[in-house]
């Protein structure tokens, strides 16, 4: 009589390589995720840093108000604060996207970011942000 169906080692093996597999495949999913994340928060910052240029040709100086741009105080799916201050003498500013929920606040290396009227960008936490 012919057997039919696998073996126990053969099962055995089947989990082991799946494993193996998840624990490749899961650390650099979440890496991929991380990154995408971060890329919403820069996105926001330079769409803001280019809205703050257009106010200042209009008005010849910076808004330290977001609705006078049209932006929310959120990032597109809300990942992100977003906030802008300007100097006293409102030519300068400094726009800052912090991490507000989900991927973006286990993301211990990019937690917050920054962008200036000069372009000079800045991030607080240990890994390449920008």
């Amino acid at each position: 009589m012919k057997q039919r169906g696998f073996t126990l080692i053969e099962v055995m093996i089947s989990v082991v390589i799946v494993g193996i597999l998840l624990a490749i495949a899961i650390p650099n999913y979440s890496d991929y995720v991380k990154r995408g994340a971060r890329t919403e928060a820069k996105t926001a910052l330079l769409d803001i840093a280019n809205k703050q240029e257009q106010f200042y040709v209009d008005n010849h100086q910076y808004t330290a108000t977001l609705s006078n741009l049209g932006v929310a105080s959120t990032s597109e799916t809300g990942l992100y604060t977003i906030s802008v201050a300007t100097a006293s003498s409102d030519t300068e500013f400094t726009v800052t996207a912090t991490a507000a929920s989900g991927i973006a606040l286990k993301d211990d290396e990019c937690k917050t970011f920054t962008i200036t009227q000069t372009g000079a960008k800045g991030y607080t936490g240990s890994g390449p942000c920008w």
